[in-house]
């Protein structure tokens, strides 16, 4: 088939990556696929130029997802941001809009240029975006395909949208894994930094400074794209790790007894599968995937509340080395149980529907 997927930017994040994973894996199964993205653009204006003359860091170039990198020339970043146009693609018989901004512009796009998919990978109807617009996406004559049962379910119930298909995300089993090990003599917790409100990192802080009271000597350290800001600060006990090369994250993973996933709200949760990959088990809230991938054995389920995440963070203190290795194995088995070419062959099927619908 041909396959063409209309990206925002190709960036490093979770939404990108499944897409562009997508892309690699069907043009490695003998499809033609193509990608669109647009540039990474900086916002202009006084105030815009103003912020980055006062930036304390010279920011990081923009470095696209190497996981394009096997699309050569197939991979085409337009020369600015601007919407994409049927100029911009070839014929093809797919074309996947992975985010509601460019499910707008395939939605515009004759047919020539292929039978239309979304691949919903939040519920994005957030304050901060127009949410009339983002929630009338959801009613375009668009094959439905999201990565999880809550996504499905929330627009469903919300929006009365039937016939979403789930199609789960996995993880990269080359690139996350690490070799069977013993428990910390220190507990070390781990988390993902980020200023973003609805990843409620604020819990995570406030779980480990509890924790850190009920158990001596316990250990912690968070990565992120950006450093903390004066918004969202990090205790100067948890060590910090701003933009690590992609290669460096699963040893991150690994150097951790227990990783947090905090979030209020999450479309997936890829960190969660990433983790137990590297044989880290997960305390949870009920957001995104959690609850599909998170069962007792692997982590736990928690109320998004401090106080729970700090018991159970020293309850994993007192465990055995046995009682720990149970968790670490079990989430090494849930993380390896669904590959990345399981979803593919899904995704395809799902595709292949789309064709004949």
């Amino acid at each position: 088939m041909r396959i063409t997927f209309i990206l925002p930017v190709a960036s490093q994040n979770g939404g990108v990556r499944v897409a562009a994973t997508y892309a690699r894996l069907l043009q490695e199964r003998g499809h033609l696929v193509t990608v669109v993205s647009q540039p990474l653009w900086k916002p202009r204006g006084r105030k815009a130029r103003l912020r980055r003359l006062l930036r304390l860091e010279k920011p990081k170039p923009f470095q696209p997802t190497p996981l394009l990198d096997c699309l050569g020339d197939r991979h085409r970043v337009l020369e600015r941001g601007r919407p994409v146009e049927a100029r911009d693609l070839p014929d093809a018989d797919i074309v996947v809009a992975t985010w509601w901004h460019t499910a707008e512009w395939v939605a515009r796009l004759p047919a020539s240029k292929g039978r239309k998919v979304y691949l919903l990978q939040d519920y994005e109807v957030f304050p901060h975006l127009p949410m009339d617009r983002v929630a009338a996406t959801y009613r375009f004559d668009m094959h439905k395909i999201a990565v999880s049962s809550y996504i499905r379910d929330t627009i469903q119930t919300n929006h009365g949208i039937n016939g979403i298909e789930v199609v789960p995300n996995a993880v990269d089993l080359d690139q996350f894994k690490a070799l069977p090990r013993s428990r910390n003599t220190d507990l070390t917790v781990g988390f993902l930094y980020t200023p973003v409100q609805r990843k409620n990192v604020l819990l995570a802080i406030e779980s480990l400074e509890l924790a850190r009271h009920l158990v001596p000597g316990l250990k912690a350290l968070a990565f992120g794209r950006k450093h903390p800001s004066d918004e969202l600060l990090l205790p100067d006990w948890i060590a910090f790790r701003q933009a690590p090369d992609q290669a460096e994250i699963p040893g991150i993973y690994a150097a951790c007894d227990l990783w947090l996933f905090t979030s209020d709200h999450e479309g997936f949760g890829l960190p969660i599968l990433e983790a137990m990959a590297c044989r880290t088990p997960v305390l949870a809230t009920r957001a995104g995937a959690a609850p599909e991938l998170v069962n007792g054995e692997n982590g736990l389920l928690l109320p998004g509340d401090p106080q729970a995440f700090a018991r159970e963070i020293a309850r994993f203190a007192g465990m055995s080395d046995a009682e720990w290795l149970r968790y670490s194995v079990a989430a090494h088995a849930t993380a390896t149980a669904y590959t990345w070419e399981d979803a593919a062959d899904r995704f395809l099927a799902s595709l292949r529907q789309a064709c004949t619908a």
